[in-house]
């Protein structure tokens, strides 16, 4: 895979939700709801403010939240990505 987001712009792929509870109890697939929780694949170089480069925050690698209906997704080598503005971003986990 080879793709290199614009500006502030960053592509992220979202982590699966778990299909077992804690207690071993297995979920069947209506009852796992995805979590907007994503990782950083890729990111712009950041983008132009009043003539200055203002540089990403968030880097490859990062597991991030994002709203529900943000970003775009796209299909790229059998994997569901997701194209997001940074500032669109909710937060960082654990960074």
């Amino acid at each position: 895979m080879n793709i290199k987001p614009l500006g502030n712009r960053v592509l992220i792929k979202q982590v699966q939700a778990e299909t077992t509870t804690k207690s071993g109890i297995i979920l069947p697939g209506q009852a796992t709801e995805q979590p907007q929780i994503a990782e950083v694949i890729a990111v712009g170089p950041g983008k132009v403010s009043h003539g200055n480069l203002v540089e990403m925050t968030v880097k490859v690698g990062d597991r991030v939240v994002f709203p529900k209906y943000k970003g775009s997704e796209i299909k790229l080598d059998g994997s569901d990505y997701i194209i997001i503005e940074e500032t669109d971003l909710l937060a960082v986990i654990g960074g």
